[in-house]
């Protein structure tokens, strides 16, 4: 009797040696945190201007330069222009535009819609995607040193991906005060005569740091820059996470 219990339990250790082990593998899904592609400093300028983070929350933007009322969706980047005499937008597909007095328009609108767009926006507009980096010499002006950065765009990125740019700020605040710019639009490629802008004047539009007035700078005989009587003032400026309606943005029918 003793004899059969033993083989009994001889036999059940042989079984559950033989039974093939069931393995347990556990899934651990990696979440890939994105990292933004811009350097550490230009961080610290667009966090002096209200932060990154909370200005791509932001839907839609808008200001008014002399008679124009320009507004904007941030993430689409459609835009519309309205003045008493004209009008002009992006609608998502196209560029169009509309006089109400024949002749008002003395613009190119595929070269004026979005310009001060991107002037308004700085420094934000400096984070969008397709953009290369390379930190460049400070700019010296009335005894302080600007540390700046130069922007570039990938291939086929936007309308004029030969634009260059150099933001420059102050080395204490970390706030944008100028931009230097080449414009590519009619040569359709790159050049080195940068135009010069000052950010003399900024305001807190919801906690954001928007400029208020800009003015452009050229070199005088002996290379000093001297500012010129381009002035441009923002008024009226708004900044919303309310998304307006694509309609909003079409050329008017009538």
């Amino acid at each position: 009797m003793k004899k059969n219990i033993l083989l009994l339990v001889v036999l059940i250790c042989v079984s559950c040696k033989n039974e093939p082990k069931t393995e347990v593998k556990e899934t651990i899904k990696k979440v890939e945190v994105k990292k933004d592609a811009f350097p550490d400093e230009l961080g610290k300028v667009f966090e002096a201007h209200g932060g990154i983070k909370k200005w791509r929350d932001a839907q839609t933007i808008s200001f008014n330069k002399e008679d124009e009322a320009h507004t904007s969706d941030l993430h689409s980047r459609k835009i519309v222009i309205n003045s008493p005499k004209y009008s002009l937008g992006f609608n998502g597909d196209s560029i169009w535009s509309n006089e109400v007095e024949k002749g008002s328009l003395k613009r190119d609108p595929k070269f004026y819609y979005n310009l001060y767009f991107y002037f308004y926006a700085m420094p934000f507009v400096l984070a969008d995607d397709g953009i290369i980096y390379e930190k460049v010499d400070d700019f010296m002006f009335e005894g302080t040193n600007y540390p700046g950065y130069k922007v570039s765009y990938k291939a086929n990125v936007g309308t004029s991906p030969d634009d260059n740019y150099i933001l420059y700020y102050n080395p204490k605040t970390y706030q944008m005060e100028w931009l230097a710019y080449t414009v590519t639009f009619r040569s359709k490629a790159p050049v080195d005569n940068y135009k010069m802008i000052r950010y003399n004047s900024w305001e807190n539009v919801s906690d954001f740091i928007l400029p208020k007035q800009i003015t452009w700078y050229t070199k005088d005989k002996e290379g000093k820059f001297i500012p010129t009587p381009k002035i441009v003032d923002f008024k009226l400026p708004l900044i919303s996470k309310e998304k307006l309606d694509d309609s909003f943005f079409e050329k008017p029918t009538n």
